[in-house]
């Protein structure tokens, strides 16, 4: 069974991806990719826990420069398919 991924997340390459409303997040344990996410998801207590673990990982130096989520992609995925809804 194949994951599909929600419209309102999609990988992206470049900063010139990044829409207005949106933000630039790395997620991954070890391999990183890059995913651009409404801002209204940042507020959700779901994604609070999420940052969270990016806290206790890296506190506030976060090696990609941007916003680094340590969790697996498709923990990822399941959480921000849960808040589109």
């Amino acid at each position: 069974m194949a994951i599909r991924m929600p419209r309102i997340i999609k990988k992206s390459s470049t900063a010139k991806d990044v829409p207005k409303g949106h933000c630039a997040v790395y997620v991954g344990e070890e391999q990183r990719k890059r995913f651009v996410i409404p801002i209204s998801f940042l507020s959700h207590s779901l994604f609070q826990n999420l940052l969270s673990q990016a806290e206790e990982e890296f506190g506030f130096d976060h090696p990609m420069g941007g916003l680094t989520i340590p969790c697996r992609e498709d923990v990822f995925i399941n959480v921000t398919s849960r808040l589109r809804n």
